[in-house]
């Protein structure tokens, strides 16, 4: 297989502004489910607000979307969304504004297309954590957000929601029928506080607009979550047990999380907190646990001891929104040096990509993609995605998706530019 002739998606079509007639049907299929879930929207110092405007929102579930398009009805958007949304339905993804993204790249046609939006006067929503949340809780936000928001000249919304992780998380999809959920719509900035503020000062804002805890506000609100299941998949996240260190002997059934290592079991309660079965308790609250993992993966990279070590993997490429293509097998291998993904296809010929930890300040995994493949993690190029698939190697995407950002903090603060708070 020839890479070169494959047809690669045209991502220089400008974009289309959402044909009068599919507005309402936009609201029609985004309305049953907000209702459905009593979503509670909440506006603030938007009297008057009228597109074009940029809007931020926060990312958990694709109730995201929907709560979006109802709280900016009647008005134009276009969305950036990632281009494996786009797999067999580029044609009316199009028709209604969408914009696609290969994930974690430095693009300047997409920034073409944003300001293309703003001038034909309508909303740009924008989701620039990039990912669902792995835990329910804020990830982090590019830099250079806050010179987009001085370049567009327009006022900056944010549109953060509540509830969703803990209705539908990312580890494991199945809705648990949360309801009510929130959401709040804030003009962040009007374009003459953008004019008196530096993109620091505005991204100092948007960190601190965007900062959210799903499971503390399922405890505030008093939310009991009754499926059975709730927490089967929490291991995709949670891979290391707080009580022995084992890595990757997390296991669950019903609503005990447990480890095969040392055999100590959690249960997940109906208000979304971890109680011991026997003894200490080490995290009660799930993002606790999520960042001590993290700075375990901190402490490897500043000892420069992070290693993944060679994973056989098979690859999956997405040039164009048609389908996956069957790339071939191969090795991955994320180090301090960043990752590696080498191999031969099914003509025997040889494919490769390498990513330097200065290009990725994160990465996007998935769990059990499309209920078939398994766990992965996807790295692109600005024409090619690639879907890795780590086979039977006791290894977890969530400690390379935590190892890529600290590798990147860590490659910073060498160069003498260290992150600032929140923000790659």
């Amino acid at each position: 297989m020839n890479q070169k002739d494959l047809e690669r998606f045209d991502m220089q079509q400008p974009p289309r502004r959402t044909a009068w007639y599919l507005r309402p049907l936009t609201f029609l299929l985004s309305a049953p489910d907000v209702l459905l879930h009593k979503t509670k929207i909440t506006k603030t110092r938007t009297e008057g607000l009228k597109p074009p405007y940029l809007l931020l929102c926060n990312h958990n579930a694709f109730l995201d979307f929907k709560v979006a398009t109802v709280a900016t009805f009647p008005h134009r958007a276009n969305y950036i969304v990632a281009i494996d949304g786009f797999i067999g339905r580029e044609k009316l993804l199009r028709m209604v504004g969408c914009i696609c993204k290969r994930k974690f790249t430095n693009d300047i046609m997409l920034i073409r297309q944003i300001r293309k939006t703003i001038q034909n006067g309508d909303i740009c929503m924008i989701y620039p954590e990039a990912r669902y949340s792995l835990c329910g809780t804020t990830a982090v936000l590019p830099a250079s957000l806050g010179a987009l928001c001085k370049f567009l000249k327009v006022p900056v919304v944010t549109l953060i929601c509540h509830g969703h992780h803990i209705n539908s998380p990312f580890w494991n999809l199945h809705s648990r029928h949360v309801k009510p959920t929130e959401a709040e719509l804030t003009l962040l900035f009007t374009p003459q506080e953008l004019e008196a503020s530096s993109a620091d000062e505005i991204n100092s804002r948007l960190v601190e607009a965007f900062q959210y805890d799903e499971y503390a506000w399922q405890k505030q609100r008093g939310i009991r979550v009754k499926y059975p299941a709730r927490a089967e998949g929490l291991e995709k996240v949670l891979y290391q047990c707080p009580h022995c260190r084992a890595e990757y002997r997390m296991a669950s059934k019903g609503a005990n999380l447990f480890c095969s290592a040392c055999g100590k079991t959690w249960r997940y309660t109906e208000l979304g907190e971890l109680q011991a079965e026997q003894g200490e308790t080490e995290f009660s609250h799930i993002p606790d646990w999520y960042e001590w993992e993290r700075e375990n993966v901190r402490r490897e990279v500043e000892d420069g001891t992070y290693d993944s070590g060679e994973l056989p993997v098979t690859v999956r490429s997405l040039p164009n929104a048609k389908r996956f293509i069957l790339l071939g097998e191969g090795i991955l291998r994320h180090d301090m040096d960043g990752f590696a993904v080498r191999g031969t296809d099914g003509d025997g010929d040889p494919f490769e990509m390498v990513k330097p930890v200065e290009s990725l300040y994160s990465c996007h995994i998935e769990y059990e993609y499309l209920g078939k493949f398994g766990d992965c993690v996807d790295l692109n190029t600005l024409e090619d995605t690639w879907y890795i698939y780590p086979r039977d190697c006791g290894f977890s995407v969530t400690k390379m998706a935590l190892a890529t950002e600290e590798l990147y903090r860590k490659w910073r603060r060498d160069q003498g530019r260290p992150c600032k708070p929140g923000l790659a």
